[in-house]
């Protein structure tokens, strides 16, 4: 865990988290994923990267009011069988920043199971600058299995007890 004086970074691939827990058939709270980041790491900055759609402006106010930093990737709509899918991969942008504010930070959490950031994983690891790597669901990149061994990865599907959002009918408030 990061001691209170540590100042650590999150790095989070939200398409990769919010699927991921979709999949699993709950929704995340992401109020409540700001605050377990703030409390159980001390995540001084989550930096969320997440593509940028027209028409998600609320979404994103929401977003940064929760307490992230949000770093937006143009989108694709690319037609696939008469279906549009929008596509906007952040994957570049994540590594980017993660050594950007490489200096920055004492620790990295990387929140995604995505098997792209195993280069990145390896070198925060090496370097000793690698906290925790948080990914979705038991499913993840086989490239990043190894770092099990190092009690690294947090399964965010095994929190679903008190990250998921409750239906209460009111957004972002728990049951009374």
């Amino acid at each position: 865990m990061g001691k209170k004086k540590d100042v650590n970074y999150a790095f989070i691939d939200s398409q990769n988290l919010n699927l991921g827990v979709k999949s699993q058939g709950w929704e995340l709270d992401w109020r409540k994923f700001r605050q377990y980041l703030r409390n159980k790491y001390n995540v001084i900055k989550a930096y969320l990267f997440i593509g940028q759609v027209a028409g998600n402006e609320s979404l994103y106010a929401f977003l940064q009011e929760c307490g992230f930093i949000l770093i937006f990737k143009p989108t694709l709509a690319i037609k696939r069988n008469k279906k549009v899918i929008v596509k906007g991969n952040v994957d570049a942008e994540l590594v980017l920043h993660t050594m950007i504010q490489y200096r920055n930070y004492i620790k990295a959490i990387i929140v995604s199971g995505d098997g792209d950031f195993h280069c990145l994983i390896e070198y925060l690891d090496k370097k000793n600058k690698l906290l925790k790597i948080l990914v979705p669901t038991g499913h993840y990149s086989s490239l990043l299995r190894k770092f099990n061994k190092k009690n690294y990865i947090i399964r965010i599907d095994l929190l679903k007890k008190s990250l998921a959002q409750k239906t209460t009918g009111i957004r972002g408030r728990s049951k009374p």
